[in-house]
């Protein structure tokens, strides 16, 4: 008998998790519960739904109609509404932590408070505020070197950064206040200068795996300009690390994953299962945590998935049955770069439910599908982020030519960043670390 497997969202990490669950030897059927008809995840699944996967009893209901043996959860908000605790008590395994332990990423204050709790490294000075009063005291003693976060879930734009979006204490202050309008609370922390990386880790409670090291690029424009997205690209080396980090960068970032693991664990008495991804700085004073999501990075997924030479639904399998430890991952020795085509207006005021083509791409095994969807038999965008190509090559340049060949052939209202994973803007990189080290 095949294995059950539902996977919840409808994105491109969602397609990248649905194509390396089709690539594996065993016998498996796949279902997904999705927000659209994303054409790339209803080619390799046996049933795709339409619905609401935030309701808890809702996805139960139907993992209970599919007889599910495993739920593998691709955004955050459905682990924020404690789908994963409601499916493990109805006796069906998950990839994903359960609600308590999801607020390494739902709740900026919790994960610094945690770290700090238990003495691992890496994080900054900060203070949490529900109300104005302090603030100006405490920007002033940051000076000019400040972030402020919102404490909650906002699709990876509630942070804004000292000299990029904010240019003064008073812009922070504009921002503080917005956020207290609504009734949210936000963090003000230092401002760490440096290079990011993101480093995920497959984690069944005891044991951590690591996946090669990715950058993300969140800025929408050339060069690292321009509003926060969801992340407009991203790029890893064939290393597994990158041209700007030193081995002891990347033994840190594992270290820091696997005491927040272990932290997490004492904290609630309960081991974390699902995907611990780290959002890192490389700094002077050695490597900083930005902040903590709780699972596959977008578009950081579709570049480690692409090159894993393991089976992953095995790999699932052994993390929600607590075997991790004995099972050698492996990836291929490739570098991968990532570029996204986003709808233009992107992400501010971006073009809606326009027809898109893709008929040009040469090897669609390598196109991801992410906000679209199917109107009177017609692929249209859907406002966010539309489609992504993933290259592979023995180093960043030739993977980043083969994307950018196949990206450039999307036709529609859309742009997308060519800069990503070219000599240039990686040797800035270098540079900056090398003048900050």
């Amino acid at each position: 008998m095949g294995l059950n497997i539902l996977i919840i969202g409808s994105g491109a990490r969602e397609h990248a998790i649905a194509r390396a669950l089709d690539a594996s030897s065993k016998e498996k059927y796949i279902f997904c519960i999705a927000s659209n008809l994303n054409p790339g995840i209803v080619e390799l699944c046996d049933e795709l739904i339409i619905g609401d996967f935030n309701d808890p009893s809702f996805v139960v209901a139907y993992a209970n109609e599919i007889n599910a043996d495993l739920v593998i959860i691709g955004p955050e908000d459905p682990l924020d509404r404690g789908i994963s605790d409601a499916l493990w008590d109805a006796n069906i395994r998950v990839v994903g932590p359960k609600k308590d332990l999801a607020q390494i990423e739902s709740s900026k204050a919790f994960t610094r408070d945690l770290l700090s709790k238990y003495n691992i490294s890496g994080g900054p000075k900060y203070k949490t505020f529900s109300s104005i009063i302090g603030v100006s005291e405490f920007l002033s003693e940051l000076g000019k070197d400040y972030v402020v976060k919102f404490d909650g879930l906002a699709g990876g734009k509630g942070v804004k950064v000292s000299g990029d979006h904010l240019h003064s204490h008073r812009d922070a202050l504009d921002y503080c206040s917005e956020i207290i309008t609504n009734k949210g609370t936000f963090v003000i922390e230092q401002k760490f200068v440096g290079e990011e990386f993101s480093l995920m880790s497959f984690c069944d409670g005891e044991t951590l795996k690591h996946m090669p090291i990715v950058q993300d690029h969140k800025r929408a424009f050339e060069n690292d300009t321009g509003p926060n997205t969801g992340g407009m690209g991203t790029y890893s080396d064939a290393n597994h690390s990158l041209p700007f980090l030193n081995e002891s960068d990347v033994n840190e970032a594992k270290s820091i994953n696997l005491k927040t693991a272990k932290a997490l664990k004492e904290e609630f008495n309960e081991g974390y299962v699902g995907i611990l991804y780290g959002g890192f700085i490389a700094t002077k004073n050695g490597v900083k945590l930005i902040e903590y999501n709780a699972r596959f990075g977008d578009p950081e997924a579709m570049n480690v998935l692409s090159i894993l030479d393991s089976d992953f639904l095995e790999i699932c399998d052994l993390m929600t049955k607590k075997k991790l430890k004995d099972k050698n991952i492996k990836f291929k020795k490739k570098a991968t770069v990532c570029k996204y085509a986003v709808p233009i207006g992107y992400p501010e005021e971006p073009v809606k439910n326009k027809p898109i083509n893709l008929n040009k791409i040469e090897n669609p095994d390598n196109l991801y599908y992410a906000s679209v969807d199917i109107k009177n038999d017609i692929l249209v965008e859907s406002g966010s982020r539309t489609v992504a190509y993933v290259g592979t090559g023995s180093t960043i340049f030739s993977a980043e030519k083969i994307v950018e060949r196949e990206i450039s052939k999307v036709e529609g209202p859309l742009f997308h960043r060519s800069d990503i994973g070219k000599k240039e803007l990686i040797n800035k990189k270098i540079d900056h670390m090398k003048s900050i080290r």
